[in-house]
């Protein structure tokens, strides 16, 4: 089978962290689609388990969560009869963690809205984490048992629901007006002023700008779910290891400690290699 070369290999992994969609990438560096995705999945996954092992032991103090909805193969409703319920195939949520100071996003999963993918989540963060922490996430009532199982007493914990203008019904393209917010605290004691969900909704943003599987409204979404696993995990890599955020002049993984220099893409694709020194 032929490969691709690296420098190839590089363009197409570019393109795709900037959020062009497989067809552009594909126009743009005269690579097929096949070959796309089969170098999404290689390094995806190298992606996906260098964050595993290397995001470990941080110095987090204010983390905040979220979960972002986007749908695989087939939008909930016109998903075919023999995969309903099926993983995979209509909605499909990331859920997300970010830490307010250095911005580094420590743990991320795609899963359902339900209490076990919270609980396999939140289980995940806290094992990432070097210290106590203040943590605030958005209404969703499957976050309060969560929390408390793994973390029992050992967290300033605090929920922040928006509150909607009559519904929370979206239209077309806009959500629901939203009129307030209200500040709840489970557990410990958070610092008022640091219950916000602001940053982790701004990384949303992000993911819609630099995933086109992401965008709403359009025929790019992800048609196997493997595929976008992996599309989230290569973003993250960029993200937190190779893209300089604004506010921190560095990448957030050098803010965490985590790296010393800012990663290149020809270093992100050796990662599937085996290869950190290109």
């Amino acid at each position: 089978m032929n490969k691709l070369t690296y420098e190839k290999r590089c363009r197409v992994i570019t393109a795709l962290v900037e959020g062009c969609s497989i067809n552009a990438t594909s126009r743009m560096t005269g690579v097929s689609k096949n070959a796309i995705l089969r170098l999404l999945v290689q390094v995806g996954h190298a992606c996906a388990d260098f964050q595993d092992r290397v995001l470990r032991d941080l110095p987090c103090k204010r983390v905040q969560c979220d979960e972002i909805w986007q749908f695989c193969y087939a939008k909930e409703k016109n998903v075919p009869k023999k995969f309903k319920g099926e993983f995979g195939y209509g909605d499909v949520w990331t859920w997300v963690a970010i830490d307010a100071d250095t911005k580094l996003v420590p743990s991320f999963m795609l899963g359902n809205s339900d209490f076990r993918t919270a609980q396999i989540f939140i289980d995940d963060l806290k094992e990432r984490l070097a210290s106590r922490i203040q943590l605030t996430t958005d209404g969703l009532r499957v976050y309060l048992n969560a929390v408390e199982n793994a973390f029992g007493c050992d967290v300033d914990y605090a929920q922040l629901a928006k509150i909607y203008a009559s519904t929370q019904e979206e239209t077309r393209c806009s959500p629901a007006e939203c009129t307030g917010c209200k500040k709840q605290i489970v557990s410990g004691h958070p610092e008022p002023e640091h219950i916000s969900t602001s940053y982790v909704e701004r990384q949303n943003h992000s993911m819609r700008m630099h995933m086109r599987r992401f965008t709403r409204l359009t025929n790019g979404h992800s048609k196997k779910i493997e595929n976008m696993a992996c599309a989230v995990a290569l973003y993250f890599m960029y993200y937190n290891f190779a893209r300089i955020h604004e506010t921190i002049r560095c990448t957030p993984a050098m803010e965490a400690g985590v790296s010393d220099y800012v990663w290149s893409t020809q270093e992100i694709v050796g990662l599937a290699d085996g290869d950190f020194s290109k």
